[in-house]
């Protein structure tokens, strides 16, 4: 399937309770959050914002991905320059992204799609950082230095433990709290 044929069909199947993503031309619906999902991105943006006040965190934002940008992927959460999407429809240029953020959901297709697909997909684009928050787990994977198609750089930290995000993200995340929003 071609990115364009794909937007066509995301608009059309647009919904309140499901969001549409294709990575590696493989369609993949993406739950919409629930209440602790989205208490893990209000405190990561919280800190963010709060570290670097010259970025923002943009919430939902589609991004063309992969090499030749023929995916299409709603990232939970994006760090960029303020004002980094203006005048761009609903999948934006990569280009100013400097963090992609993911939590992982508790559905089937967490797992291919958080922890495997995507991981391949912001490689493959060049986002500098990758943070996934695994929520199975309880820990944060901090992928960085994308080369290749492939991250370079691996760490994992369980859930209580800062969180070094490399540069350009260049910060620490308090990740204690997070222990609260997991089953």
């Amino acid at each position: 399937m071609l990115g364009e044929e794909f937007e066509r069909l995301a608009e059309v199947a647009a919904r309140d309770d499901i969001r549409l993503e294709l990575i590696h031309g493989k369609l993949g619906v993406k739950a919409v959050p629930d209440g602790d999902h989205n208490e893990i991105i209000r405190w990561v943006m919280r800190q963010c914002l709060q570290q670097c006040p010259e970025l923002w965190m943009y919430q939902e934002q589609g991004l063309c991905v992969e090499a030749y940008r023929t995916g299409r992927a709603r990232p939970d959460a994006l760090l960029a320059p303020d004002e980094s999407f203006a005048g761009q429809g609903e999948w934006a240029d990569p280009a100013p992204v400097l963090m992609a953020v993911e939590v992982t959901s508790y559905d089937s297709d967490s797992d291919a799609r958080d922890r495997r697909d995507k991981v391949r997909a912001y490689a493959e684009t060049g986002i500098p950082v990758y943070l996934l928050i695994d929520r199975d787990s309880c820990e944060t994977l901090v992928y960085s230095e994308p080369s290749n198609g492939i991250y370079s750089t691996l760490v994992r930290r369980p859930f209580g433990d800062a969180v070094e995000l490399p540069a350009p993200a260049g910060m620490v995340l308090d990740t204690e709290r997070m222990k609260n929003w997991v089953r």
